[in-house]
């Protein structure tokens, strides 16, 4: 566990559990692209959520409120590599904060403290994916310091 302090509010950083499952999931579904993309069934959640936690390269992050409510999440992915001399990457993915929260600090603090953890992983390079569409998270990481350097494709499987 990890404390985060932001002027008066305190912030705990935690390895998610399975019950923390369901908040999650109204996190990533709480805009609109997670409003068409997500399932109402939790059954798929909560097997990925088993596969990820078994992994010990993957950190599911639940970030609680002061009440001990989930109030943002992230997933942390230490991936090796042959390219970059071998380096490891730090991965971001299925970042989200509450609505309630935002332009609180929170995001970037959260940001801060994955780039130290990934680097006290070993971690020389984090790197992250996002919709073309979500202008304003474009905006946030530019300002934490990430460059648009590579373009994106997906194919459905």
């Amino acid at each position: 566990m990890h404390l985060l302090r932001l002027g008066d509010r305190r912030f705990r950083l935690e390895r998610a559990v399975r019950a923390d499952v369901p908040s999650l999931v109204v996190l990533l579904a709480d805009d609109v692209l997670g409003r068409d993309r997500e399932s109402d069934s939790l059954d798929p959640y909560l097997q990925a959520f088993e596969r990820i936690d078994l992994d010990p390269h993957q950190l599911l992050v639940a970030v609680r409120d002061e009440s001990g409510a989930v109030v943002a999440t992230m997933q942390l992915t230490l991936m090796p590599s042959l390219s970059r001399g071998g380096a490891t990457r730090l991965q971001i993915e299925a970042v989200r904060v509450a609505a309630s929260t935002r332009r609180s600090g929170l995001g970037t603090a959260l940001f801060e403290w994955a780039h130290r953890w990934g680097r006290e992983q070993g971690a020389s390079l984090a790197q992250l994916t996002t919709d073309a569409s979500r202008t304003d998270a474009h905006r946030f990481y530019d300002a934490l310091g990430y460059a648009p350097s590579h373009l994106g494709y997906k194919l459905p499987l």
